[in-house]
């Protein structure tokens, strides 16, 4: 499969999705061609991934790997939203966390692991999302490379976009192997925390004040 040639294809950032989910082909076709280049990266670091029994299907394994878990969210459709009446018109925060977060760093391609927490005032008169979907959101939006700074944003927005709270505010706290594995070697203690609200929870200090304390609480759950 030749990839220059799938250009319409292409999202123009790494954190963007693909203008059309990859077909079971098109996957199949992307992990075959990544994994000779995987072998051709081993070659150059004199790597024996022919002879060496550990590392016999290592670049079949990472590049399968990269497709179908730590980028997939780059080459699948979105998580279907499953909606219910706001019947008893609840109209006070809602706060869900820890949701796990497992993403890649795009500066170095080392792993981002920690915990997002989800902060929603629902309309009197609109919907609610099943709890399981904002799970899935923050797994959708993390397989890919990311920075945190960007990751908290798109799932935000999308959760705007799709459901049209009140208000709403997402925070993460992660540790990042770039830092941690590499570089200044800092303690896995050490953790990057960012938060972006929108709607009333940007514009409500009491309200952000009450999201940010049950995170705290959850976190310490």
């Amino acid at each position: 499969m030749n990839f220059h040639a799938h250009e319409l294809n292409l999202a123009r950032l790494c954190n963007e999705t693909l203008n059309q989910p990859l077909s079971e082909a098109e996957r199949e076709g992307m992990i075959a061609a990544a994994a000779c280049k995987v072998e051709e990266l081993f070659d150059i670091l004199r790597i024996d991934h022919r002879n060496d029994h550990n590392t016999r299907e290592t670049p079949q394994r990472v590049a399968k790997m990269y497709v179908e878990e730590i980028l997939g969210g780059r080459y699948t459709a979105p998580p279907k939203i499953t909606e219910f009446d706001n019947a008893q018109a609840y109209d006070q925060l809602i706060v869900t966390g820890p949701i796990e977060v497992r993403s890649m760093c795009a500066h170095h391609m080392m792993p981002i692991y920690g915990a997002a927490y989800i902060g929603i005032l629902p309309a009197a008169d609109g919907k609610i999302i099943g709890l399981s979907k904002y799970d899935r959101i923050v797994e959708y939006f993390a397989s890919r490379l990311r920075i945190q700074e960007e990751l908290v944003k798109q799932i935000g927005q999308y959760i705007m976009d799709m459901t049209s709270p009140r208000g709403l505010a997402v925070r993460i706290s992660a540790v990042h192997m770039c830092k941690t594995q590499r570089g200044v070697r800092a303690s896995h203690r050490s953790r990057m925390v960012n938060t972006y609200c929108w709607g009333d929870m940007a514009q409500d200090a009491e309200l952000k004040r009450e999201f940010l304390e049950e995170c705290t609480a959850l976190d310490r759950a």
